[in-house]
Formats: C-alpha cells, sequence, structure tokens
C-alpha cells in the first residue's frame, strides 16, 4: 500500500509497506546488492542497523548464476539468506533485463527470451518472462521487476520501437507467469509485487506510447527504465517529464487527469564501491563515486548504473 503524506509542487513525500511489513519513507534511496551483499565490508547487520537501510535491490540473473536461486529458496527466501528478515525491511530483485544491456556482448535476443553465455564460464543460459518469473518467486522478494530489455542509448528508432513492443508482450507473459506462481500453496512470498517497466530508449512518442500500454495491465507499480545508460544528463530528464503524466492516471480511475502533474521519482537506486560510501552521512549531488561492477561488465566511472523512476500508483490507497 501507497499512502501519500505531503505535496509540494511536483514534490511529493510517501511511505510504502510491502508484504514483509517493511515500510519505505519516499524519495529513497535504494542500495544496490547486486548477489544479496554491498561489496566493500558491509553487512547486512550494518545496513539495517547502523544505516538503517529501508530497502535494497538484488539481481536476478546475478543470485540465479551463484549461489543459484533454489538454494537461496530452500533457505527461506532472500530475506532469510541475507539475514534481512526483521520487520523494516524490503527488497526488490531487479528482472535480469538490465543484463541484456551490460552483457550484450554475451547474449542473443528472441522473442522467446535472452539466451547468454555466462560471463563466469561461459555455458549457456536462457532467461525469458517466465524464467524471470520463476526465479524472483524462488527468490521471494517484496517487489519483483517485470522482465524487459534496455537498450543502450542513443539506438535507432527502428529498433527502438521494435524492443519496446517485445518487451510490452514479455510484461504481459510476466504478469501472468507471476499470479500462476503467488498463487501456488508453497511460493516463498505469495504477497510478492510486480512492478512494470518503462522503456523506448530517448524517443518520448515511443515512450509515451509504451507507458500507455503497460498502465492497461494491472501491476502494483511501474518504473522508467533504459535511463543513464549513456544519453545525457538534460536528455534524460526530459524523457522523465514526458513519461511521467502518463503513470498515475490509472491510480485515480481517469476522472481526474491533472493529478498525474504531481508524479515524481519515488525511488533511485545506485551502486557504490566502498563501505565508506554508505557510512558518510551525507550524499552531496555532486559526488562521483565509482561503481562497483561485476565481471564482465564494464560501465564508466561515475555512474550510477540502473536508474529506476518508480509510480506505485497501483498500491494507492483510498482518498490519497
Amino acid at each position: 500500500m501507497f499512502k501519500v503524506i505531503k505535496k509540494e509542487g511536483k514534490a511529493r513525500r510517501g511511505v510504502f509497506t510491502c508484504a514483509h511489513g517493511g515500510e519505505v519513507q519516499t524519495p529513497v534511496f535504494m542500495n544496490v546488492g547486486t548477489q544479496a551483499a554491498i561489496k566493500g565490508g558491509v553487512s547486512a547487520i550494518d545496513l539495517k542497523e547502523r544505516l538503517g537501510t529501508q530497502i535494497e535491490l538484488s539481481n536476478t540473473y546475478h543470485l540465479h548464476l551463484r549461489p543459484g536461486d533454489d538454494v537461496v529458496r530452500q533457505l527461506g527466501g532472500l530475506h532469510k539468506f541475507m539475514r534481512w528478515d526483521g520487520p523494516i525491511l524490503t527488497i526488490l530483485t531487479d528482472s535480469g533485463g538490465f543484463q541484456v544491456f551490460s552483457l550484450s556482448g554475451l547474449r542473443k535476443i528472441k522473442e522467446e527470451g535472452v539466451t547468454f553465455a555466462s560471463h563466469l564460464d561461459g555455458h549457456r543460459i536462457f532467461m525469458g518472462p517466465e524464467e524471470s518469473m520463476r526465479i524472483q518467486s524462488n527468490l521471494g522478494s517484496d517487489i519483483a521487476m517485470a522482465f524487459d530489455e534496455c537498450v543502450e542509448n542513443p539506438a535507432p528508432y527502428d529498433y527502438a520501437k521494435a524492443s519496446c513492443e517485445r518487451t510490452l508482450r514479455w510484461l504481459e507473459r510476466c504478469k501472468k507467469e507471476h499470479d500462476r506462481l503467488n498463487a501456488l500453496p508453497d511460493t516463498v512470498n505469495p504477497g510478492q509485487m510486480l512492478f512494470g517497466i518503462n522503456q523506448g530508449a530517448t524517443y518520448a512518442d515511443l515512450r509515451i506510447w509504451h507507458m500507455q500500454q503497460i498502465a492497461k495491465i494491472d501491476c502494483d507499480g511501474y518504473a522508467i527504465g533504459g535511463l543513464a545508460v549513456g544519453e545525457p544528463t538534460e536528455v534524460m530528464y526530459e524523457i522523465i517529464d514526458a513519461v511521467e503524466p502518463y503513470m498515475t492516471a490509472r491510480a485515480w480511475d481517469g476522472t481526474d487527469m491533472t493529478v498525474s502533474a504531481d508524479a515524481l521519482c519515488q525511488a533511485i537506486n545506485a551502486m557504490a564501491a566502498t563501505a565508506a560510501d554508505y557510512l558518510s552521512a551525507d550524499f552531496p549531488a555532486e559526488a562521483q563515486q565509482p561503481e562497483t561492477v561485476q565481471s564482465g561488465e564494464a560501465p564508466e566511472l561515475g555512474s550510477t548504473g540502473m536508474n529506476y523512476v518508480f509510480d506505485l500508483r497501483g498500491m494507492l490507497s483510498d482518498g490519497e
């Protein structure tokens, strides 16, 4: 459930809760623990007891490779695996779609899904919407992200168009499989939520069309994906401004489209290299820290990696 607490202009402060009872104050900085851990010596205990972390992101692709999502399932899901099993901690899992971008030299995209060559030992891995949902169900995260293709910017218009159309079809498959998995009697987290992801590269018309289409699918929330992957900063903000008005209309049953202008970034995730980055009291906007890099991936220094802009309109409480 998401509740708006205060608005001022376009700024919005809110709070949402997930299946494990975690309460997240928004806007929020979301720590990235790709393989269920923060590199650099910050333990799960540090995150929840010393830093007061509210939400953490882990990666489906990397956890599928090691230790294996089946292992995490046997241990009771990510919350227990990470010792993030307290009542205030929320976990989001990325779908593996970012690796479609970052491991572009090691994968092949088809309608069915994506075949990867493992960056660890080269063995072949297939991941499509259904596989991504099954892995994330095994992980038992609070929020599962839909499987998508993150297109490199700049991208040819025709390719970006075909890609976001395929991502729409993939979301439909994700939704069907996610609903099935949540209904199973032995699922790790039957309250797991599904977030759809907006794509369309840097083309505002594609972004708007795609947001309008995925909003018709009953997800719990939505994210603007595929940004901060090569485009100028001003272009990133232009795309956010173009998409945001189309993110919240259905939360209000379409009765007042003007309220969509109040939509804002509710969560941003970023990566840092050392424990000092997370233990520091302030995160100045001008700070540029090297990103935590998995073997086989080479983001530029200063990059924040995956940036998601989340709209939690599917969880809005009545009257908000």
